[in-house]
Order: C-alpha cells, then structure tokens, then sequence
C-alpha cells in the first residue's frame, strides 16, 4: 500500500504540474495580458502605454521564468520605476513583497485577483467554503436516496415498482442541470409562490431558500439517477450470484441476506461512480451557482474567467485538478477496502 500511494502521489504531483503548466500558458496569451493591462490602466491608454505597463509588472519576462516564480520555486521580482529606482509591489491592494523573495504556489501565495483587488487566497477561501456546504447538503440528499432507489429497485427486478423507479431515474439524469433549475424555480416561484423575494435577496448576497435549497435540490435530482440506475444494475448482479442462493437455502432471512451478503458486494460500483461523481458536481455547481447567484466556487471560476483575473484562474485550475486526483486516488483505495479480492501494490 506505502509504494502504491507513493507510486501514485508522484504521478499525481507529475500531472499537475503539466496541467498547471498548460492553464498558465494559455491564461497569459497575448489578448489576456493585453486585457490585463487595459483593465489596470486607463480604457483610453495607448499601446505603447499598455506595453510600458506589461513591462513594469513582468509580464514581458521569459514564460518559463514567470512559470517558476509563480510556482515559488524562482524568486519574485518587484517592480522597479526607472525613473527613481524605487521597488514597488505590482499591485498594491496585496501588498506585495518590495524586495526579491520566494513567494508562490509552494510558499502558499496565490497572487492577487485583479478584479475584486484581494488576494487570491482571500476570495477563493469563502468561495470555497460555501461551495463545500453546498456540495455536502448535495451529497446527504443525492447519495441515500439514489441508493435507496437502486436497491429496491434491484430487489424487484422486473416489477412494476422497477419500472416507475428506472424512468424516474432515466429521466432525472437525461434532464440537464440548467432545465431541472428553470423547472424548479416555475414550481416554486410560479405555482407555489415560496420563494417570497428570495431571488431579490439572493441579488445582494444573502443565502435564501431561492440560492441554496433550489440549487441542491437542482444538482442531486441530475447526479442522483445515474448513481441510482448504477446501484440498481450491480444490485441485480450479486442478488443473481451463487453465494446469494447458497444463503438462501441454509434458510436466511430476505433482510439478512441483502444487508449482512448483497449490499456490501452491491456498493462497490455506486461507490467508485459517487467520487467520480465530484469533478462532474464542480462543473455542474459553475451551471447552478451562476443560475441561482449563489457565491461560491463556481461564481468565483466565472468572475474570473469574464474578467481576465490570471491570479484567481490559475488557483481555480489548481482547486479542479487537485480534486479530479484526490477523488480518483480515494476511488482505488476504497474499491480494494469494498472488495478484498482486489489489491493494490
């Protein structure tokens, strides 16, 4: 287990920094820089002014370099005025090192966000937060119904209760997050009349009935029947399997041959598909959260990406792919925990 998680932790640390590598060279393209600066100085400001500014914050050293100091493994250079040879911080809302120092990835500095003049660290850390609240309320409703679904769906095979249970499956999941969230909101707001200007106070950033319970209940009804068609079909596999017959006829009880025999064998494929599951809820919590307006992750990646925030990009990047790794790496691992049979060397 000690090489395997060695093994894979190198391969993890490899892939990043390929990744990382690709999503800072395309964020620092020529027409970003070029917004950058324009949105740094004067809408008005002329070319030559533009470059004097990409210059001054070293924008225009080596890509590799600037890759390095960004990573805090080379050291940050200030900014130098020529005229008076005075050392200023790139941006002063961060307030940024005036002399060269190791300060990046490694060191925990994220950069600075241009567009809301914080540190990066500081807006991703609220962000984050209540994206992570929201995903865990997701969770705790999507996981013990789409499995409770899959079970007695696979129980019954072929029953009448199997079939209304495998369309309302089929249907949720062929339902895009953006049409289950419209839906939701005409229920609610139209038919029901809940919601009581929770759209309106959502707008100024309070967390309403309207940003937060619309939107988990928007994400879990999409994830929640292909976790539950999943559980279903190895459900039926293990209930089919010999040692299930073997049980049942040293005379087991239903109750005690599904939870003591079936269900452990069962979760093994709903487990591996529920952490894979967690890439896709951060590129559907980006849908729900700019839908709903709720303040999190997702609004931050869009925040950033509209205006050209090259700080505030590179640290969601590293926030994505740390968690596409981390929850592929916790996939193998509980798979051999489920199945003994497997092992990891």
């Amino acid at each position: 287990m000690a090489s395997f998680l060695a093994r894979r932790l190198g391969a993890m640390l490899l892939t990043m920094l390929c990744l990382t590598l690709v999503v800072f060279y395309l964020v620092n393209l020529e027409p970003n820089l070029r917004k950058v600066a324009i949105s740094q100085t004067e809408m008005h400001a002329t070319d030559q002014e533009l470059e004097s500014w990409l210059v001054k914050n070293g924008y225009r050293r080596p890509f590799l370099v600037r890759y390095a100091a960004w990573l805090g493994i080379w050291p940050k250079q200030p900014n130098v005025d020529p005229a008076t040879g005075v050392a200023t911080p790139r941006f002063s809302f961060c307030d940024e090192p005036k002399t060269p120092r190791f300060s990046g990835v490694l060191q925990g500095d994220l950069g600075c966000s241009t567009k809301f003049k914080v540190k990066v660290a500081d807006k991703l850390g609220p962000a984050l937060e209540a994206t992570a609240i929201l995903m865990f309320w997701v969770l705790a409703v999507m996981v013990p119904v789409a499995l409770a679904i899959g079970v007695i769906s696979g129980m019954r095979e072929a029953s009448r209760t199997d079939r209304v249970l495998s369309v309302i499956s089929i249907a949720t999941t062929s339902t895009p997050e953006y049409v289950s969230g419209v839906v939701l909101t005409i229920i609610f707001a139209a038919w029901l009349g809940w919601l009581n200007g929770s759209a309106a106070s959502a707008t100024e950033g309070h967390v309403t009935f309207y940003n937060f319970a619309l939107p988990v209940a928007t994400i879990a009804i999409y994830g929640m029947g292909y976790v539950a068609r999943m559980t279903r079909a190895s459900m039926i596999e293990v209930m089919n399997a010999q040692y299930i017959r073997t049980a049942r006829l040293k005379g087991l009880g239903f109750s005690a041959i599904v939870l003591k025999h079936a269900l452990r064998n069962a979760l093994i494929a709903p487990f591996t598909v529920i952490m894979l599951l967690f890439p896709w809820l951060l590129t559907g919590v980006v849908i729900v959260e700019v839908m709903f307006r709720y303040q999190g992750f997702g609004q931050a990646l869009v925040d950033a990406a509209g205006n050209n925030d090259i700080d505030l990009l590179l640290a969601c990047s590293i926030v994505s792919v740390t968690l596409v790794l981390l929850t592929q790496l916790i996939s193998d691992i509980g798979y051999a925990w489920l199945n003994p049979r497997i092992r990891v060397h």
